[in-house]
């Protein structure tokens, strides 16, 4: 990877802080693993299940923006075969395999799950806001926990993801969690000033693969 661009790291990871929610961790019900590009994602539902959190695992997706072509089948069943590589057993793993956004991997889950008061949800570090604000307009009737793989901003790219997508995908995902409150689909989140003004570096530095061809600002719609 050629060096990031110092003054673009910086405002990179004012985004990543800024997607980077997360909350204590409690027993559940299942252990909902969202699909994507990134198998690490199913590592840490993997570990959740070692360490009893939960008896179920749950993983959801068909093919998003990046996974077309990816794997042989779904994300689903690439993240299931992950697990039990891992060493979980059949038994404890379900499917959904529909789901191409996140909005449907909560839509889809929900349908698929029934007696269920409690979900630990796994996700990229850089979505976990996102599925927050997604759950808390969706589902809010259950308690919903949301967790990602451990690691820090420069050890999130990957071969087929680098840091370049990585950077566009936060900036997209920051325009988005603003644009799909107003629509109802998350609940509003409060964007401080350093979010906009890194959003509006980053655009203005070319970062604008994640967004809609017409969008250059927070405010576009």
């Amino acid at each position: 990877m050629t060096a990031p661009d110092p003054a673009m790291l910086v405002r990179a990871r004012i985004l990543w802080d800024f997607h980077a929610v997360d909350c204590l961790l409690q027993k559940a019900d299942v252990i909902v693993g969202l699909g994507s590009y990134d198998l690490r994602v199913a590592d840490r539902c993997a570990g959740l299940w070692f360490e009893g959190y939960a008896p179920r695992l749950l993983f959801t997706g068909a093919a998003g923006n990046w996974t077309r072509g990816r794997y042989e089948s779904s994300e689903a069943a690439a993240f299931a075969e992950r697990a039990r590589a891992k060493g979980i057993p059949d038994s404890a793993i379900e499917l959904e395999e529909r789901a191409t956004n996140i909005g449907e991997n909560i839509a889809f889950s929900r349908a698929q799950m029934r007696g269920i008061e409690r979900v630990i949800w796994v996700t990229k570090p850089q979505t976990r806001r996102r599925v927050a604000a997604t759950l808390a307009a969706q589902w809010p009737q259950i308690a919903s926990m949301v967790t990602a793989p451990r690691h820090d901003f420069l050890d999130q790219p990957v071969a087929d993801h680098p840091y370049n997508a990585l950077v566009s995908e936060m900036v997209g995902d920051v325009w988005r969690l603003v644009a799909y409150a107003e629509k109802g689909y998350s609940v509003s989140q409060p964007v401080p000033i350093a979010v906009r003004e890194a959003f509006d570096d980053l655009v203005a530095a070319g970062f604008v693969g994640h967004l809609p061809s017409h969008i250059r600002s927070l405010d576009d719609r």
